[in-house]
């Protein structure tokens, strides 16, 4: 009433939340508010009384130590909030990297009548001439001013030229991998995945979701009815086929866990290694997001790999996720291109195992060097970000192209949250020679936006007594990415930690990062908090007055 709502808006229509992370501290997410509006629109078209509900925003870029540490903290906020307010469904807008996991992981535990809006990438930039990719370029070019072939000045140009518009990173990144496979499990208005920020096409289809929202909740379509590991299975597909981010591999299993679903690291393997890599986008390829839309989007690579789709999973509007792909069409063959005519046979994200990653660690081989996939050499071991950074351009550093850099503590314990700090920067020395990749070995992440020979999650983390905490410079490592194997040829069970790893480790004393630390499970898992798996309803059985 203190809104101006007339009493017919009480009447018993539904009440539907609009559950918002747009923030000025998250870039990606900015234009948001514009977003809602329009799904607001589509609410009251429709006969649902719309409701703005802001809910904890992550900015990868701003947050600090990383903004995985609060993905689970913003999932449980946003599910207590949707549980404890009168509302009958509610659209979930996000963009930038951990909002549409969290916003799922939530919508999941309270299994309210729900739907996503992914926010969308932005439009591409270009510095003298050439397409820029944002995050990938910037780690590309960040590069070429330690190698002291391109200024300071010039970078920061190249930097500006790259973010054009409104929107998130507009290369194959963890944004737009999670906006695409939100999608493909089923929890999106069909086609609007992809779509970027700045095209009218996304509000038309915002205002579009809002009506959605309001039927949702007259059929009682809840998630529960639409996440089943068919749906899981055709996000693991639509991951290879895309070339996605790393990064999805512990969101869909967090979101799986929040849905009941078992779902294991080895799926990952077990179904994408054998799918063909289609989209030629950066980091794994040339193309950038907007390249991807006016190609033929989502729809057209998952028709290309429809015969390894589940066609029993459905989507929130009930119909088949398959139903619509036999209409889609390859625009640019160059951008999308054919089974018969991939850009990598075999691409999904390879699992490994080994004395140094007993439950597991990831790799994207579409984003290494093909030479390094099998490889053997001697550790160069640093004991925290710190440590690396104090070292790692020292001339006197023993360290060669063939050496093996392990970075250990950057697990979700260890740092904690598991940054993206896997993906190390090469030493200046080698720089200098010419060395743009060597294989990295690291319990934390990288951004997928970022590119390189690079095994990250490693399970369990050194902080969780893993094997890497016992690994010494010049232990042999052995990486088979091939056989799927990871080994360091040592005799790790009659050695200690380092004191000086011992003492980088995150040892909070209160607040959000204490409960983390002391109830976050390990990467393999989905690094969620251990009391937070399953679903509790939305129910609430008590009054507040």
């Amino acid at each position: 009433m203190r809104r101006g709502l007339p009493a017919d808006a009480f009447d018993g229509r539904p009440h539907i939340a609009i559950a918002n992370t747009a923030s000025d501290l998250t870039p990606c997410n900015a234009h948001l508010d514009e977003v809602a509006r329009s799904v607001a629109n589509g609410v009251y078209e429709a006969g649902g009384i719309p409701l703005d509900l802001p809910v904890v925003s992550l900015g990868e870029t701003q947050v600090r130590p990383t903004a995985m540490l609060w993905r689970n903290m913003a999932a449980m906020a946003t599910e207590e909030m949707l549980r404890a307010n009168p509302i009958d469904g509610v659209v979930l807008l996000g963009g930038c990297d951990k909002t549409i996991p969290a916003l799922l992981m939530a919508a999941c535990s309270v299994d309210l009548p729900a739907v996503v809006v992914p926010g969308g990438p932005m439009l591409t930039g270009t510095f003298r001439g050439v397409p820029l990719g944002c995050g990938t370029d910037v780690w590309k070019l960040s590069e070429e001013v330690r190698a002291g072939t391109l200024s300071e000045r010039a970078f920061l140009d190249s930097e500006s030229s790259m973010i054009r518009s409104k929107g998130h990173c507009n290369t194959m990144g963890t944004a737009s991998t999670m906006g695409l496979l939100a999608e493909v499990l089923g929890m999106t208005l069909p086609g609007i995945a992809g779509i970027p920020a700045a095209d009218s096409r996304l509000l038309a289809a915002s205002h579009a979701t809002g009506v959605l929202a309001v039927d949702l909740v007259n059929r009682d379509h809840r998630p529960s009815a639409v996440l089943t590991r068919g749906s899981f299975h055709n996000a693991i597909v639509a991951l290879a086929a895309l070339g996605g981010s790393t990064n999805a591999v512990v969101h869909l299993l967090a979101i799986a866990g929040r849905a009941g679903i078992d779902l294991t690291l080895d799926d990952f393997d077990r179904i994408g290694a054998e799918v063909p890599l289609l989209v030629d986008l950066q980091p794994a390829g040339r193309f950038l997001m907007e390249d991807f839309h006016r190609a033929g989007g989502l729809h057209a690579v998952l028709a290309q790999v429809a015969d390894r789709l589940d066609p029993a999973a459905i989507t929130v509007t009930g119909r088949p996720l398959v139903e619509p792909l036999p209409a889609a069409q390859v625009w640019d063959a160059e951008v999308i291109r054919s089974r018969a005519e991939p850009l990598q046979p075999h691409a999904g994200i390879a699992v490994l195992r080994g004395n140094l990653a007993p439950d597991g660690a990831v790799i994207k081989p579409a984003a290494a060097s093909p030479h390094l996939l099998r490889h053997r050499g001697p550790a160069v071991v640093f004991d925290s970000v710190e440590d690396l950074h104090a070292r790692l351009d020292d001339p006197a550093l023993d360290i060669t192209a063939d050496s093996v850099i392990v970075l250990r503590g950057c697990g979700p314990k260890g740092y904690p949250g598991m940054p993206e700090v896997a993906n190390t920067p090469i030493p200046a020395k080698l720089l200098a020679e010419g060395v743009r990749d060597m294989v990295r070995i690291c319990d934390g992440r990288m951004s997928g936006t970022a590119y390189g020979t690079v095994v990250l999650h490693v399970s369990p983390e050194a902080a969780a007594d893993g094997p890497l905490s016992r690994v010494r410079t010049g232990d042999m490592i052995v990486l088979d990415v091939p056989a799927r194997t990871l080994h360091v040829e040592a005799d790790l069970d009659t050695r200690d930690p380092s004191p000086e790893f011992l003492a980088a480790l995150a040892r909070p004393k209160r607040g959000w990062e204490r409960l983390y630390v002391d109830t976050v499970r390990q990467a393999d898992t989905g690094a969620d908090l251990d009391f937070l798996l399953g679903a509790s309803g939305d129910k609430v059985p008590r009054e507040s007055h």
